[in-house]
């Protein structure tokens, strides 16, 4: 096909889903995969939660864990790609909750889905800028030991890091497309750095045995040590997760249908790889004092500090910031869009003002901005100590657990006409779902459980706190009397209006059905 029908042919997809075309096609399939592994930024992310593995069973849990997470992950990125391929949209999750759901609760469903999929996103945003403030702290640290950051200082980096993202992501979708190219070959050369580099640097007395490496298991939390392992995974799951950012973007991906589906399976299955690869390089090359390592401020940065020594050190970590910079770039344009798309259909507040293309730059300027406030917001929990914006970590992993199995679980339980997409996996889709559910399910419970067993105000856990003051929320303002979305939300709202025959949607009845290439909803055209 020419490049004009394939996006006649995406045009013509989305006004079936009931959408207009907003935003330009500028992503190739190459730069929807390039978000979703530049978000995924394995090295930088790896850096950012390595003291998450490290208390809960060292080596060990870093080699094996990744690999256990890594094959549930996948399981997880191949239902949604099918969900994907179907119904290639902005709105995604919440708009495969409403189409898959029960009629009686579809509309509740479906807010769920939309509050748990924003603030998880936005938690990704937060946490991945953290990170990065973080490391900029411990790179300052690496050419000046005596200077340890405070709360507060790597607070006024991490606000920087936020408005400078939130200005980027306001440009025009062709640099925001060209942008990607330059991620991939920036996480490739990354991690081939510690693939192969740090091994070849290592002095002799900081090099493990294989039964180190890929043995030990030192757990110093104080929970049973099958239960450290499990919490060990908030690094792996952590790193390999906001993969639905290439859904995000599907109204701005050429041939939508076939490359999103494939740029989310392609991003997990090369990471998972390369991730595992990364983990055995550190297990072999950080010693044996562990201690000293959960005690410094940044661990990877001690590891690279001990191999290369302070100069090339601090040559590697700036492409490591600069790596973790573009990662939160990446995830502010997906949350941006994702918060743009729930706007669109009324149900966030101010949705007015948030639902509005920017003219210049063809951009939904208005969430990019929306997205940097609430994520300076929640970067305020800092302040109340190093457990409470740790809860933003495991914030960015549960919220959007929610929301990824919500619609993964009612393609099955309700009964609706979906159809796959080009991306299917045939009769292994309810086992892969069903794994995919039950893992998710699993892990949302496990990270609301605090660190250690004895723990005190300062030390709890607030993700459950977070996520569910957010969700106690949504839900009241759902039901609240007169004003509330029980009265007026009924999901995802068209704005395709009328259209000639030639857009291939009629609106002459009181009723259409919009065939989603899979998915069948009827809709209710005066409410639209």
């Amino acid at each position: 096909m020419t490049k004009e029908a394939i996006e006649r042919a995406d045009e013509q997809l989305l006004a079936e889903l009931g959408y207009k075309q907003e935003f330009k096609r500028a992503f190739t399939p190459l730069e929807v995969f390039g978000i979703a592994f530049s978000i995924i930024g394995l090295l930088p992310s790896i850096a950012s939660v390595l003291l998450y593995s490290l208390p809960n069973g060292g080596p060990s849990a870093m080699v094996w864990g990744w690999a256990v997470a890594s094959f549930f992950i996948l399981c997880i990125g191949m239902s949604m790609a099918e969900l994907a391929s179907a119904a290639p949209t902005s709105g995604g999750l919440y708009f495969w909750t409403h189409s898959l759901s029960s009629p009686r609760c579809r509309n509740l469903l479906s807010w769920i889905v939309g509050y748990a999929n924003t603030i998880g996103s936005i938690a990704s945003v937060a946490s991945i800028d953290w990170g990065c403030a973080v490391q900029v702290a411990a790179a300052i640290n690496i050419g000046n030991q005596s200077f340890v950051a405070t709360q507060a200082q790597t607070f006024g980096i991490y606000v920087a890091i936020i408005f400078s993202h939130a200005a980027i992501c306001s440009l025009g979708t062709n640099v925001l497309a060209r942008l990607q190219n330059l991620y991939i070959v920036l996480n490739f050369c990354l991690c081939f750095i510690v693939i192969i580099g740090l091994p070849a640097a290592t002095p002799k007395e900081y090099m493990n045995s294989a039964s180190f490496a890929l043995g030990n298991f030192s757990n110093v939390n104080g929970w049973p040590s099958g239960y450290a392992f499990i919490l060990s995974l908030l690094s792996p799951l952590w790193t390999i997760c906001s993969f639905d950012s290439s859904v995000h973007i599907s109204e701005e991906a050429s041939n939508a249908a076939t490359a999103v589906p494939w740029a989310i399976v392609s991003a997990i299955g090369i990471a998972g790889i390369l991730g595992w690869a990364i983990n055995v390089a550190l297990a072999f090359c950080m010693g044996t004092d562990l201690t000293s390592l959960i005690d410094s401020p940044q661990p990877m940065a001690q590891i690279f500090l001990n191999s290369f020594g302070q100069t090339r050190t601090l040559v590697v970590w700036s492409f490591v910031v600069l790596g973790q910079y573009m990662m939160g770039s990446s995830m502010v344009l997906a949350a941006s869009r994702q918060s743009f798309a729930f706007a669109r259909d009324g149900a966030l507040p101010f949705s007015s003002i948030l639902y509005r293309m920017n003219r210049f730059t063809g951009t939904p300027v208005n969430t990019v901005w929306f997205v940097a406030a609430i994520a300076t917001l929640l970067g305020l929990l800092s302040l109340a100590g190093a457990q409470a914006i740790n809860a933003v970590f495991a914030l960015s992993v549960t919220g959007l657990y929610v929301a990824y199995s919500i619609p993964i679980a009612a393609r099955f339980i309700f009964t609706n006409n979906f159809k796959p997409g080009p991306f299917n996996l045939g009769i292994f889709s309810l086992p892969v779902a069903v794994i995919a559910v039950s893992f998710m399910t699993f892990m949302d419970v496990v990270f609301f459980f605090p660190t250690t067993p004895e723990t005190n105000t300062p030390n709890m856990n607030y993700t459950v706190v977070v996520l569910g003051g957010v969700l106690v929320l949504s839900l009241v303002w759902y039901y609240f009397p007169v004003y509330g979305g029980v009265h007026w939300f009924t999901g995802p709202v068209s704005n395709v209006g009328k259209v000639d025959a030639a857009e291939g949607v009629s609106r002459d009845s009181a009723s259409v059905d919009i065939k989603v290439g899979a998915v069948v909803v009827e809709k209710d055209v005066e409410a639209l």
